[in-house]
């Protein structure tokens, strides 16, 4: 059994930054693959980006070139550095991790003011 604690969430203006952590606790087995995925109000979860063990990333369009996902594999951390935040970004963040099987956090709530 995997324990996800997310951290870092809140309320910043349009053009502002915010880092969230998510680490991962119970599990002797690496984890493979951590990710993000966020989900606004009557919309569908999405993911964000995710990161593999061996460090390669995957980060969609629509954020790249502004959110920087990262891990500390020693912490069983994952990271997700978001800059120039927009409206558009407001949502609940979960972080995801697969280790035997996919497991999530509990939820972040990101609130971008215009």
């Amino acid at each position: 059994q995997v324990r996800l604690v997310e951290s870092g969430g809140g309320l910043v203006q349009a053009g502002g930054s915010l880092r969230l952590s998510c680490a991962a606790s119970g599990s002797s087995v690496s984890i493979k693959t951590m990710g993000w995925y966020r989900q606004a109000p009557g919309k569908q979860r999405e993911l964000v980006a995710g990161i593999r063990s061996d460090g390669y990333t995957n980060i969609v369009d629509s954020v790249k070139g502004r959110f920087t996902v990262s891990r500390d594999n020693a912490k069983n951390t994952v990271y997700l550095q978001m800059n120039s935040l927009k409206p558009e970004d407001t949502a609940v963040y979960y972080c995801n991790v697969f280790v035997d099987r996919i497991y999530w956090g509990q939820g972040t709530q990101v609130t971008v003011s215009s």
